[in-house]
């Protein structure tokens, strides 16, 4: 990543100010992690069965707990550290939500956890390219995230995206080893997953759900995320997500009861909890929706989370 400073449509490159330390790194993630990664703040320096973990975050909407490793030097097995974390983590699950309920003051049971949605991230100023080929499979339950810092205070993170469609299960062919466990348990979920989760399901139903992506998407500055159970389309945070049904996309706008502009009424608000995705308004759209009118709701969202 370059970064640069305009002056009079001038550019002028911004030099790095290296880390020095990793736990300068840790202490600027752990005082930001809900800004950096949507994540709440759990232990710094968890540790358990003779290791160490440098920081235990808790994921509120995947309702899971995220480990984040922090490394400055490049000599590491990615495979080996994310995959011995996450056989910890599973391993001794009563250990980590005994953690949560002593730092964080609150109350989790077993049951309240996703475990399948259990993960690592990797933070480095630099990845080699081994290490980034070595967890290219696209059910690899780990992020690599690479951080830079810049003069005049600035910082750039850039998360190094998978792109193959292998699963990491093809390296094991042994049906006890770790990657085996870990990959029986921990899922990554992704557009395939919920385009072809049903036979039944009618062509146009996907063209329609591809469609609003297309349209989401050029909102502008928009990641998508893929969960068990939808798609959720992010800027800073959800603004909306997409289940596909046999009968349409279920639609959920993450704007809070009242706040929303809805002079035709489509939209229907939630009554209670427990449904899904983020937002307190729905609309199933099929083929006869305007499409046109649930992006203007959808925007709304959009431009509410900037």
């Amino acid at each position: 990543m370059k970064l640069f400073s305009i002056n009079d449509n001038k550019l002028k490159s911004l030099s790095t100010n290296p880390f020095k330390l990793e736990r300068e790194i840790q202490n600027l993630i752990e005082n930001n992690l809900d800004v950096v990664f949507n994540l709440q703040f759990v232990r710094s320096e968890f540790s358990i069965k003779n290791f160490r973990i440098d920081t235990l975050g808790y994921n509120p909407e995947t309702k899971s707990f995220v480990v984040i490793e922090y490394k400055k030097e490049r000599n590491f097995s990615v495979i080996d550290q994310g995959y011995t974390y996450m056989s910890i983590m599973l391993n001794n699950k009563s250990d980590f939500i005994l953690e949560y309920n002593e730092s964080c003051g609150s109350t989790l049971k077993r049951e309240d956890i996703d475990w399948s949605q259990s993960r690592v991230i990797f933070v480095s100023p630099n990845f080699t390219e081994f290490q980034k080929q070595s967890v290219n499979f696209k059910d690899i339950p780990f992020e690599l995230w690479e951080i830079k810092r810049y003069e005049n205070n600035m910082l750039g993170m850039v998360q190094h995206k998978n792109d193959s469609d292998e699963s990491i299960t093809i390296i094991s062919d042994n049906p006890e080893g770790i990657v085996k466990k870990v990959s029986n348990e921990v899922k990554v979920y992704d557009e395939d997953y919920h385009i072809n989760t049903s036979k039944s399901r009618k062509s146009w139903v996907n063209e329609l759900y591809l469609s609003m992506k297309e349209r989401i998407l050029g909102l502008g500055e928009v990641e998508i995320k893929y969960t068990p159970r939808y798609v959720s389309f992010r800027r800073k945070s959800p603004f909306v997500d997409l289940i596909i049904y046999d009968k349409g996309v279920y639609t959920v706008i993450n704007v809070k009861d009242g706040q929303l502009n809805d002079p035709d009424n489509k939209c229907t608000r939630y009554e209670g909890k427990g449904h899904w995705g983020n937002g307190d308004y729905f609309i199933l759209i099929n083929q006869d929706t305007d499409l046109d009118y649930v992006m203007f709701l959808i925007r709304q969202s959009y431009e509410n989370k900037g």
